[in-house]
């Protein structure tokens, strides 16, 4: 639609007016080939005219797509909108050819200061990202920072079904992204000036731009920068903007009416910047309004130069074989041919993604979805992450953010991935420091995994993903500090300040110690502290001590000073110990149980804690030995935190076996309610503590269970079968199936199994030294023994069990 056909105000040729659609890379070709034809002298752009003074960045050779335009308010950096673009974006093609031809570009949308300070109470959309807990954005044609729905048709679908396809997607595919330049005819400007006829019969059946008229005031603000650059420029003007918009702009309307409509806007200071991007942040199934569905796709058909299926294919091929999946030249061949029949098929003028998808699912699948589901992530969607030049605008925490990640050499990427740290090593600690840090300051980009390879507390293991919406956080989080050391101390202070309980004070102690913020530590501690004196609730104390214990022990081995710290968790564990009887006295079910992950918190806490702990606090574990003690012969405490005393006694050898078996029979003692029998051994050899080992290698325990679930009465085995099951479940099928073979045979064959000798492999009256000692190789490379190692100390395999590895 050129502007020589349609006078513009004053005589003037009328503008350029180039509707498209955001992120297509059709449209990207059409805008370029147009660009090329019209050689306009302003490029006006759909986006916040406040971004204007970043246009130049866009052709810093640092700058890599997909990026996104950030608008935040200043007073509130949450409140943020976006304006994501592509290579393959209309609107990025516009600006970089701008750029290359020395013509001045502009954006001409509605300035986010007001957009962002426009909240309306009717925005449902907003209302339903909160409620959703999403991130509200906005995409190049609705940069409201809260993607309102709209109430109109979708334009795509009612394009669609009056040309009689269901499909809209396939539709815009088959008319717009799978045409050459500027179409068949030769004519540039023909594909704008059909869509242009499109939408302005499909707007003529709508009253409003939007569900509350915000198009109407975009579209007034749009149009008179349009004719301010008309008197600007005698070369002409081209307007890139989305192609709803399209008959507004064209619409003759006074520039007082347009004025009238902007009058009283609210309005709020904002800043702009560019922040990388990620394709899978422009996909639908990311989250954004104005996404696809297929980003990798779009960049593949608008940067292939020909042949585009055969060279989607080929990557297909390479990414299943990197994969380890068989995949020759001979299935990309085949391939091919399917994808180019099924579109002749389904009567469309190139094969499309369905096709090809089904070409891949059939050749090179083999009618699998599982290796088609690896594509889709990787190809269809992609982990593409873009770049931004180092000069452009940040807060000075972003500035001190991209500065330790450079030191560090750990770059932000798109893709999850597995960062494993050996905090022996200086770069690795520093690494985790500013992981925990970021942390934190609500900056997930790493989440902590458990450790593959050690279970010591000098390794860790992250997941990292950088997502486009950190870089508002880390904004969020700059008025906490210009650094990241500053910021995570300060939050670090407010946030003990405000904890609800001492359970979250701890948690945070835990985290400054593995974030090293040592100047925040020592208020944090005084409020533990304080917290600690008043707290008298022992699930609240022993829901504390773990976090503690864990702190102390990660603080060795970052070589922290934790003696205050070791304080409070020695005075903390003494008042757990004095306390906790009385708590665990007539509980129901659902406390019992609670209370018993109390214990087993406590009981691992104190064996991290030791025995000195803190000056005046020595002797911790021998005062629990005694608290677990009297909890194993009190009656009033319920039978599952009777049951697991007994068994924390046995397993630490504190308790003989001869003694545990006697406490197992008098709580399975016919005067014992079955309930409360059950309740004893699910603590004693339930909640995943090896106690089927235990009965597998103890007969006379299993035959004190045995005797006693025989000898239940009928009426009450169906009240304690679930409790039963749920305790033997968790037992390992090896470990179950050995049992059953055991309870198989019978009292009497376990008896000859035990005193007579080798009735099930594994079971002896005496060790095989000769099968130990086969062991002793390896167990002396273990130790770092020489070859030698038996010779010189001696060791064979009775005395195996004396060396202290």
């Amino acid at each position: 639609m050129t502007g020589t056909d349609r006078g513009g105000p004053g005589g003037a040729p009328g503008p350029l007016l180039l509707g498209v659609r955001h992120h297509g890379p059709g449209s990207a070709r059409a805008v370029r080939a147009a660009l090329e034809t019209a050689r306009p002298g302003v490029v006006l752009i759909e986006g916040p005219p406040e971004a204007d003074a970043l246009i130049p960045l866009a052709a810093d050779e640092d700058m890599r797509p997909p990026v996104a335009l950030l608008a935040h308010a200043v007073d509130e950096p949450g409140r943020s909108a976006f304006w994501p673009l592509a290579e393959f974006s209309p609107e990025w093609v516009a600006l970089r050819w701008a750029l290359e031809h020395d013509v001045p570009a502009r954006f001409i949308d509605l300035p986010a200061a007001h957009s962002l300070a426009w909240r309306s109470e009717e925005d449902t959309a907003g209302e339903d990202a909160a409620r959703a807990g999403e991130e509200p954005e906005a995409g190049p044609g609705d940069p409201s920072g809260a993607s309102a729905p709209e109430v109109r048709v979708d334009p795509l679908a009612a394009l669609a079904g009056a040309a009689g396809h269901d499909d809209p997607e396939r539709w815009w595919e088959d008319v717009v992204e799978h045409r050459g330049h500027g179409g068949g005819d030769g004519d540039a400007l023909a594909p704008f000036t059909a869509l242009e006829e499109a939408m302005g019969a499909l707007r003529e059946t709508e009253e409003r731009g939007g569900d509350d008229g915000r198009d109407l005031v975009r579209e007034a603000y749009m149009r008179l920068q349009v004719r301010a650059a008309q008197r600007e420029s005698a070369r002409g003007v081209a307007v890139v903007c989305g192609a709803w918009h399209v008959p507004a702009l064209r619409r003759k309307v006074t520039a007082t009416a347009d004025r009238a409509l902007l009058k009283g806007l609210p309005r709020t200071k904002v800043d702009l910047t560019w922040v990388p991007w990620t394709y899978r942040r422009l996909s639908r199934s990311g989250g954004y309004g104005a996404g696809i569905e297929s980003p990798g796709w779009y960049a593949h058909l608008f940067g292939a130069a020909d042949r585009p299926v055969e060279r989607w294919l080929t990557k297909v091929a390479g990414l299943l074989r990197d994969e380890g999946r068989t995949v020759s030249s001979a299935h990309v061949i085949e391939a091919v041919r399917l994808a180019g029949t099924l579109a002749v098929l389904r009567g469309r003028p190139l094969a499309g993604l369905g096709e090809t998808t089904d070409a891949v699912r059939a050749v090179m699948c083999d009618g699998s979805d599982v290796p088609l589901a690896l594509v889709r992530d990787r190809l269809v969607v992609g982990d593409v992450l873009g770049e931004v030049p180092a000069g452009a605008p940040a807060v000075p925490l972003q500035r001190d953010l991209a500065r330790v990640q450079r030191r560090l050499r750990l770059k932000p990427e798109a893709r999850r991935r597995e960062l494993e740290l050996d905090l022996r090593k200086d770069t690795d600690a520093s690494r985790s420091r500013l992981l925990h840090r970021l942390r934190l300051l609500g900056v997930g980009w790493g989440e902590p995994a458990a450790s593959r390879g050690s279970t010591g507390t000098f390794r860790e293991t992250w997941r990292l993903r950088w997502e486009p919406e950190l870089s508002v956080r880390v904004a969020e989080a700059g008025v906490w500090g210009t650094t990241v050391l500053a910021a995570a101390t300060a939050k670090a202070e407010a946030d003990a300040v405000t904890a609800r309980d001492l359970a979250e004070v701890t948690a945070l102690a835990e985290r400054c110690l593995s974030a090293e913020l040592t100047d925040a530590l020592t208020p944090v501690m005084r409020i533990l502290a304080d917290r600690a004196a008043l707290d008298t609730d022992v699930g609240h104390l022993a829901r504390a001590l773990p976090a503690l214990a864990r702190s102390l022990r990660y603080g060795d081995v970052r070589g922290t000073d934790t003696g205050a710290l070791a304080e409070v968790a020695a005075g903390l564990a003494e008042r757990v110990f004095v306390g906790l009887p009385a708590a665990c006295a007539a509980l129901d079910a659902d406390a019992a149980d609670e209370m018993r992950g109390h214990v087993d918190a406590v009981h691992a806490a104190v064996g991290l804690l030791g025995d000195t702990s803190a000056p005046g606090h020595g002797g911790l574990r021998s005062r629990w030995r005694g608290v677990l003690r009297t909890l194993s012969t009190r009656d009033i405490v319920p039978g599952v935190v009777r049951g697991r005393a007994v068994r924390l006694l046995l397993d630490d050898g504190v308790l003989a076996a001869d003694e545990a078996a006697r406490f197992m029979g008098l709580a399975l003692s016919r005067g014992t309610p079955p309930a409360d029998a059950a309740a004893w051994i699910e603590g004693f050899v339930g909640g995943g503590s090896g106690g089927g080992l235990l009965l597998l290698h103890d007969e006379r325990l299993l035959a004190l269970v045995d005797a006693w679930l025989t000898g239940v009465a009928a009426e009450a085995f169906t009240e304690v079968l679930p409790l039963l099951r749920r305790t033997f479940a968790a037992y390992e099928p090896g470990v179950r199936r050995s049992l059953g073979e055991l309870v198989r045979r019978g009292p009497e064959a376990r008896g000859r199994v035990t005193t007579a000798g080798p009735g099930i492999p594994g079971f002896a009256a005496d060790l095989d030294t000769e099968r130990a000692d086969a062991v002793l190789p390896v167990v002396r490379l273990l130790l770092g023994l020489e070859g030698n190692a038996q010779a010189r100390t001696g060791l064979d395999g009775n005395d195996l069990v004396g060396v202290d590895a």
